[in-house]
């Protein structure tokens, strides 16, 4: 009998609003301390939104002979470079000559390859009367764009900058599901350990769409917040008053190792990777089923995946954006699945204080179950004070709370109908 290999969490590191590491990110989380502020990136006087989650006062880690690297990086990928450097320092093991190629790396990759600043140069320099002046462009005489450019603005960009960083030799794939890519890249990799196509995987997502051009289609969807006076109160999710999410920017990355072998080296782990759910909605691009459908299917996945029941959860990160339809949506989801349990299961959204990070919200938040369950404690859902009727589940309200955690849920839900769950186990529950 094929015994199937389990999965343990022994590496975190994270870029995200509320700081540029995993021990930052953590206490403002317990703090209560919002990320969001109005955008210092550009100018954005002209928006109906002018708040952002920003990522703020940056510094890659990648240094010596790696830091040549980030002329091919866009700031998501920067992010992603840093993060993924935490991660593997914080794991204590990385890829060597002899285990470069049981090394895999899925990431979860943003949504906007081009960064504005380019785009915006090639317009003036290239098109600057509203059509492309090919002879200019291939005209000896004129300065070409810079060929680079091109290179760093590849969906697999990220991915190809991560494995050439340090030396990943084995499995390497790209997630293109919106909102949900960070997640289901963990849930990717936690796959590939499983069957035996790696020993260890770098896993995690990534993205900043924090610009003119991302900034201008999340407002015409009118899917953000307008909240400019109280930008620390303007994700709302849950709330009675939640008028739209608020866009944030960063990276999370995770180093997932086969359980054994982590065991035997003596790796801290911070929480099993236990389980998976993916499902393709397809109700509308935007917006899941008032039902709840998409989104039950991948939990109920999920937990059947690991062996769990819904009783045994308990702790939710919710996808939780803050806007009217998704967070129903997501509440008539766990009362479906969990019963009369989903009033008792513990529920938060984090991104009540950095935002959505998009591309890189699943994995930052697979990250926050990972470290509730090694810290014991559990992130506020921030600004919910009348909770919507239609949204009736057991809120985790300020301060923070300090609790055990057996087992944690990880929803991502993204546009185009993507939706993804992870279950996380405690190590003291993963006897073996």
């Amino acid at each position: 009998m094929l015994v199937r290999r389990r999965v343990a969490i022994t590496g975190l590191g994270l870029v995200t609003p509320l700081g540029n590491s995993t021990a930052t990110t953590w206490r403002a989380l317990m703090a209560g301390r919002s990320g969001i502020a109005p955008i210092r990136g550009f100018d954005a006087g002209g928006y109906p939104v002018r708040i952002a989650a920003e990522v703020k006062d940056f510094e890659p880690r990648t240094q010596g002979a790696h830091h040549k690297l980030l002329k091919y990086a866009v700031r998501h990928a920067a992010f992603a470079l840093s993060a993924a450097a935490e991660a593997i320092d914080d794991a204590g093991v990385g890829p060597c000559a002899e285990t470069a190629n049981r090394w895999g790396c899925v990431a979860g990759s943003g949504m906007m390859g081009v960064a504005f600043d380019e785009l915006a140069q090639f317009q003036r320099r290239f098109a600057s009367g509203g059509k492309l002046a090919a002879h200019a462009l291939f005209d000896p005489a004129t300065p070409a764009p810079d060929p680079i450019a091109y290179a760093r603005n590849q969906a697999n960009a990220g991915l190809a900058l991560l494995v050439q960083r340090f030396g990943i030799r084995g499995y390497a794939s790209s997630v293109h599901t919106a909102c949900a890519s960070g997640g289901q890249a963990i849930g990717q990799a936690m796959r590939l350990i499983r069957r035996g196509g790696a020993d260890f995987v770098l896993a995690g997502g990534f993205d900043s769409m924090i610009n003119p051009v991302g900034l201008a289609g999340f407002c015409m969807l009118g899917a953000l917040s307008t909240d400019n006076d109280m930008p620390a109160r303007a994700s709302r999710p849950f709330d009675r008053s939640r008028n739209g999410f608020v866009l944030g920017e960063g990276a999370g990355f995770l180093v997932l190792e086969e359980w054994q072998a982590a065991r035997r080296r003596g790796a801290r782990i911070y929480a099993e990777l236990a389980g998976d759910g993916n499902s393709l909605s397809s109700y509308r691009i935007t917006d899941s089923h008032p039902s709840g459908d998409g989104p039950i299917q991948a939990m109920r996945w999920a937990l059947a995946d690991a062996g769990a029941r819904p009783s045994e959860v308990g702790y939710i990160n919710a996808h939780g954006t803050s806007t009217l339809m998704n967070d129903r949506s997501e509440c008539a989801a766990v009362r479906s699945v969990f019963g009369p349990h989903a009033a008792r299961v513990k529920v938060s959204s984090t991104k009540s204080l950095m935002g959505h990070l998009v591309s890189g919200a699943g994995a930052v938040e697979a990250a926050v179950c990972a470290l509730a369950i090694h810290h014991s404690q559990l992130p506020v859902s921030a600004n919910l004070d009348q909770p919507d009727p239609q949204c009736d589940l057991n809120f985790v309200r300020e301060p923070a709370a300090s609790c055990r955690v057996g087992i944690a849920m990880s929803n991502s839900f993204g546009f185009g109908g993507s939706n993804s769950c992870l279950i996380f186990r405690n190590p003291e529950d993963a006897a073996g």
